[in-house]
């Protein structure tokens, strides 16, 4: 959308418009790049990036959108012409420069969108505390707070399923959407897409992304490129229309919303070549989950990827946007694809104005930012990889991890290989009465959660079509949907119910089971809602490995389901074939999925639809005034989002007796000054932690399980354990979150004697606890925490609480084999120091324990500059370890104590 400094919220609907105010009438102009251009007979101001700095020419397309972001943000202090000048000069191979950048604009959605709201209460405290003005501290940049993460699919399989789902919604989140209310009242910028609206990344595609902005706040109009970052890590998804954009932490977020730049190293930037056409039969589901597994082995892991070459014009824009989604799980920070005939017509299709389209091909074509295929050998890639769309096959991915790709034709077998993981060899069976009444009897394998969801494909016609299409022939040759399965369908807006009504499709969709349960993120997120207790208990009894398929992006251990031990990542069509099968153990290429109402075998051959019959329904059925019309209608909210109180007030009125939300306990005792760094001497190991371990073993997702000591917690508070809702609905009760940290039932400690889940050794005591109690222990006793890990610490979800917890328990340094990219910016955020082991070695191969002492000498150091490295000694072992602080930027988070002290400060300073 195009736009400029917020107006209305009805009239941003209207206009369509992303608006934002940036100008500078005082703007030095180093290099002379401010120019006017003519569109349709209106003027534009804009800063030329080819006349002004020629080289910019041979950037990737990422680099000239940081480099006009530097040209127009260009103040003389912090962002100088030596910044200009070193981008413009990137060489591929040299040493990567810093840069700044402002993004234009900040999404986020609810789980870690509401946190951030509750950080600025809190900090608009602590500033008018310190001397400020409240209303100095609000955000500076257009921010959209997309309530899509809370909403459970509790109630499924009934045409009120979604109406009882979201008064279930409303009901459990009363307080955190009062507090949403409040914020929208009272900040400027902040505007709130209503509950069972969509998902977030779903509505940017369709409602919020522009593409290029026009501003016009100053004296001239201006367009400028369209950027973003947002509290969510598939925040890349919009790359898929060109749009910049990338996922960050809450924390990170925070400082971004009060128009403090981001700090960055310029990434090696990867060029992608797809070549080829996809097989008919093949989804663009599997070609990202394909591009994922390659990428992944490739290495990839916080560079930028520009797709280009002939396959280009193979993928839709919904297509592109669908690999673009999962860009986190293959590990790069941005997944580009270049703005071409392709994205106008996406954005024609979803409703945008013509005079829309106009300007950004107008302003793309002269900034160089129109996709150029014969210019694509002369730009300046770090490397170059290939990619053929036609070698792309049918496929899953699972059951852990999302680039563990299988094709469809091997499931089979690699199920069998798998399962003997989780049971131990030895197969399990179950005894299961369905929600029905029937009663039947299931192996291991069983899919008991069948859920289309998640923006990753439910954004896409074309799998949502697809998945309409071969319900109506399942149904039309009579097969049955199995009654042990839970069929969900949660699409990423109100927009794919339309057109599957229109086709006709979402009955079909209906009599299998999938019948509409929310908008909003449910399994991805570990919302799937309980299975029926028949089916869960038989499971829970019989220890039998049950199976979610789902057509999301994540499929980590105890994400999904509690009761689901094996995910599988699938396209739409793929979940409704395996929810008719009702388990993983089938050949779906050459076995039946059930019988037919004639008594003959059918076959997933027999109900595929071909890519002729999903075009000819997209064509009739996807119209550009569907997204206009409903969209309009839903951001309003319904009658109880109207209801809630929305009365501003400069500070939020915090509630004594709630236990959802409490003043966060971070700017306690800040002063205006930072206070001195020194050297950790003494501290303990709470965690010694192998590969991989995520977010979700980190920071509490799901349902909070009675038993739980965030559970108790609650009980003792009267919440009887009906009401506890998920840790992500408490996220903004910090007693309720440490609690549940690093409690994750798959956890695995080296210190805690074999036992999984959240457990340790107090070393002050030598008692093996819980994670909790010890470090209330250590903080009682004065003592510093460490956590080692191996590679990938802090992968999964850009969830800040899994950095937020180990600051308030008093963790200083994590002491790793690599970092996910988000997760290292939100230790760095909240003050711990990130250390990598010096290069292949760990703690195994160093002989550490755990049960040493730590002293990490050459912190001081940061009061003067950043070191390259620690010296680590626990007992008899010393090491040097590399600091994993990136920029000079983060140093000054690390001597502030973190990113939010340190922008409290910097704004008061202007004040």
């Amino acid at each position: 959308m195009i736009g400029s400094a917020r107006k209305s919220s009805q009239q941003s609907a209207e206009e369509g418009c992303v608006r934002h105010g940036s100008q500078n009438s005082e703007h030095p102009d180093s290099f002379g790049a401010r120019d006017v251009i003519e569109v349709a007979g209106e003027s534009f101001e804009i800063f030329r990036l080819l006349n002004a700095v020629p080289s910019a020419g041979s950037l990737p397309y990422s680099l000239r959108i940081l480099l006009e972001n530097l040209l127009r943000h260009e103040d003389g202090v912090h962002v100088h012409a030596g910044l200009v000048d070193a981008l413009a000069a990137w060489d591929p191979r040299g040493p990567a420069p810093e840069i700044l950048f402002h993004p234009a604009r900040v999404v986020m959605q609810d789980y870690s969108g509401v946190p951030c709201l509750v950080d600025l209460a809190a900090m608009r405290e602590a500033f008018v505390r310190l001397g400020g003005a409240a209303e100095t501290l609000s955000p500076q940049v257009p921010v959209d707070l997309v309530v899509d993460h809370s909403v459970m699919a509790d109630v499924f399989g009934t045409p009120d399923a979604y109406a009882r789902n979201a008064a279930l919604d409303h009901a459990r989140n009363r307080e955190r959407y009062e507090l949403l209310r409040w914020a929208e009242a009272t900040f400027d910028r902040l505007r709130i897409v209503p509950p069972n609206t969509g998902i977030i990344h779903q509505v940017n595609l369709e409602r919020l992304a522009g593409v290029v902005i026009a501003d016009d706040t100053g004296s001239l109009p201006a367009l400028y490129p369209d950027t973003v970052v947002g509290t969510d890590s598939h925040t890349p998804m919009v790359n898929g229309l060109g749009v910049l954009g990338w996922g960050v932490g809450g924390i990170e977020a925070v400082a971004a919303v009060l128009g403090r730049p981001l700090t960055l190293r310029v990434p090696k930037v990867i060029g992608c070549e797809l070549t080829g056409r996809p097989a008919d039969g093949v989804t663009a589901t599997d070609i990202v989950l394909t591009l994922t597994e390659r990428l992944r082995a490739h290495g990839v892991v916080g560079a930028y990827i520009e797709f280009n070459g002939p396959g280009l014009a193979a993928l839709s824009a919904a297509d592109r946007a669908t690999i673009a989604n999962m860009c986190p799980e293959y590990g790069a920070t941005a997944a580009l694809f270049p703005v071409d005939d392709e994205v106008l017509r996406y954005l024609r299709a979803t409703g945008r104005p013509e005079r829309h389209l106009d300007l950004v091909r107008a302003y793309a074509e002269t900034q160089g930012l129109w996709y150029d295929p014969a210019a694509a050998a002369t730009i300046r890639y770090t490397e170059r990889v290939r990619f053929d769309l036609a070698s792309v096959v049918p496929s899953i991915a699972g059951p852990r991890r999302p680039q563990d790709r299988v094709p469809l034709a091997t499931t089979r077998t690699a199920f069998a290989e798998a399962v003997s993981e989780v049971n131990g060899g030895t197969a399990r069976r179950a005894e299961v009465t369905a929600p029905d009444g029937s009663r039947h009897t299931l192996g291991d394998g069983a899919v008991v959660l069948a859920a289309i969801t998640s923006c990753t494909n439910t954004s896409n016609p074309a799998l949502m079509i697809a998945a309409g299409l071969l319900a109506r022939k399942a149904v039309e040759l009579g097969l049955q949907p199995r009654p042990w399965v839970k069929s969900t369908l949660a699409p990423g807006s109100a927009a794919v119910m339309e057109y599957l009504a229109r086709a006709g499709l979402d009955t079909y969709l209906d009599k299998l089971g999938f019948s509409l349960v929310a908008y909003g993120c449910t399994s991805c997120i570990g919302n799937s809602g309980p299975l029926p207790e028949s089916v869960a208990g038989a499971v829970r009894e019989s220890g039998l490995a049950s199976v979610a398929v789902l057509s999301g992006n994540r499929n980590f251990e105890g994400r999904i389901n509690p009761d689901v031990r094996m995910n599988y990542l699938a396209s739409p069509p793929l979940v409704v074939a395996y929810a008719l099968a009702g388990t993983m153990d089938i050949d779906l290429t050459t076995e039946p999925l059930g019988t037919g109402s004639d008594g003959r075998p059918v076959t997933l051959a027999d109900i595929w639809p071909d890519s002729r019959e999903i075009d000819e329904v997209a064509r009739t059925a996807v119209d550009p005034g569907t997204y206009t019309q409903m969209y309009d209608s839903l951001m309003a909210g319904d009658e109880r989002w109207r209801a809630l109180p929305a009365h501003p007030q400069q500070l939020f009125p915090w509630a004594e007796d709630s236990t959802y939300i409490a003043p966060p306990p971070y700017f306690v005792g800040t002063t205006a000054r930072p206070r001195p760094l020194d050297d950790i001497r003494g501290a303990r190991v709470l965690a010694d932690l192998g590969d991989s371990v995520t977010t979700d073993h980190i920071s509490p997702a799901g349902g909070i399980p009675a038993h739980s000591a965030a559970g108790v917690f609650l009980r003792e508070l009267g919440v009887p354990p009906g009401d506890f809702n998920s840790y992500g609905a408490r996220r903004c009760n910090h007693e309720v979150l440490l609690r549940g940290l690093f409690s994750n039932p798959r956890l695995r400690n080296r210190l805690a004697a074999g036992k999984t889940g959240g457990h340790t050794v107090n070393h002050l005591t030598g008692e093996l606890t819980t994670m909790y109690e010890a470090a209330v222990a250590y903080q009682e006793a004065g003592v510093p925490l460490v956590v080692l890990a191996g590679r990938e610490y802090g992968t999964g979800s850009s969830r800040d609480w899994a950095a937020k917890g180990p600051a308030l328990i008093g963790v200083r340094a994590v002491i790793a084999e690599s970092f996910e990219r988000i997760h290292r910016s939100n230790l760095v955020g909240m003050g711990i120091l990130p250390l990598e082991f010096p290069a292949g070695q760990n703690a195994r191969t160093l002989g550490l324990t755990g049960a040493e002492e730590f002293d990490i000498s050459g912190v001081r150091e940061f009061s003067e500059s950043v070191p390259r490295t620690v010296r680590v000694t626990a007992g008899a072992v010393s090491f040097d370890a590399v600091v994993r602080v990136d920029t000079a930027m983060e140093a000054e988070f690390i001597r502030h104590g973190g990113i939010m002290p340190f922008t409290l400060r910097g704004l008061l300073e202007s004040a």
